[in-house]
């Protein structure tokens, strides 16, 4: 997606973002990655989904953090940006500058993952030990504050809480430990009663005017790990709302996860759309129809 006029300050690997007077706008494209690498095909209404389901919890966990979001809609951008008004619809959040902290903030509810690698290698995630014998995918007794490095390039380093401190500050790295575990556990019971098991998620917080606050996008199929409840069980993996139909595809395509990546096939790219789909009616109980209007 080109919007002309527009100051394009940062390209992720799903979002842009662009300077302008009203604030930062996040765009969420559609583009999907795999293994780190950006693959050729899009998956349509991706970023829709994306930017509706964070606004979603934004919205729902905003008692417990405060959030950079300032209108999802077009009338309350900019001039330049008005013009892009039905490209931007959807998919396009108007969020406060903020000073990011470069860490992820992960919560794990359940084992599985990179967690799973590591507990299996050391009984331990993080340096956070754990009991002995646990399955995959089963419950942890309690959650777990699991932070990783940001990388621009690569994957993100899971890490201690000690060296989480020592990039962020002790007090700051305890304060993103508590609002993470809060935003997980309410986050968690509500999904719960919505058929939805919350494995795991991330989030980003960045300092606005001094305060610790909830940025970039909340509890997505692309940072969390949604699970039907009703397939859940310990003792392997478990289906998820997200783009594990992509990956399975990649892994049987021989493809050796080095750029350029494969094209998806029309049947993955609809299973992978639907999935996203999926987890936003479900969570939200709202039409994604209604959400694109």
């Amino acid at each position: 997606m080109t919007l002309t006029g527009l100051n394009l300050v940062k390209q992720g690997k799903v979002r842009d973002l662009y300077t302008t007077d009203a604030g930062v706008l996040m765009v969420a494209s559609d583009r999907i990655s795999a293994y780190d690498v950006v693959l050729p095909t899009p998956i349509p209404h991706k970023g829709a989904v994306l930017t509706g389901l964070s606004v979603f919890w934004f919205d729902k966990l905003k008692g417990v953090v405060p959030n950079h979001l300032i209108s999802t809609n077009p009338d309350d951008f900019s001039p330049e940006a008005k013009e892009h008004a039905d490209a931007l619809r959807g998919r396009t959040m108007l969020v406060r500058p903020a000073e990011v902290v470069p860490i992820e903030c992960v919560a794990r509810g359940y084992i599985t993952g990179s967690g799973w690698k590591e507990y299996m290698a050391s009984q331990s995630v993080c340096g956070i030990s754990l009991p002995a014998g646990l399955k995959e995918s089963e419950k942890l007794p309690e959650p777990i504050f699991t932070p990783a490095t940001k990388e621009e390039e690569g994957h993100d380093e899971n890490i201690d809480f000690e060296r989480a401190a020592s990039i962020a500050g002790r007090e700051t790295a305890e304060k993103l430990r508590d609002l993470t575990l809060a935003l997980y556990t309410q986050a968690a019971v509500y999904a719960a009663e919505r058929g939805i098991i919350i494995a795991d998620t991330k989030f980003e917080f960045g300092f606005i005017d001094g305060e610790l606050t909830l940025v970039d996008e909340a509890l997505t199929p692309d940072s969390s790990r949604f699970w039907p409840s009703d397939e859940w069980q310990p003792g392997g993996s478990v289906p998820s709302f997200d783009k594990q139909f992509v990956r399975d595809w990649l892994d049987e395509s021989g493809w050796d996860h080095t750029p350029p990546g494969p094209d998806l096939p029309d049947a993955v790219v609809d299973r992978t759309r639907a999935k996203y789909v999926e987890a936003y009616e479900q969570l939200t109980g709202r039409s994604f129809e209604d959400w694109l209007r």
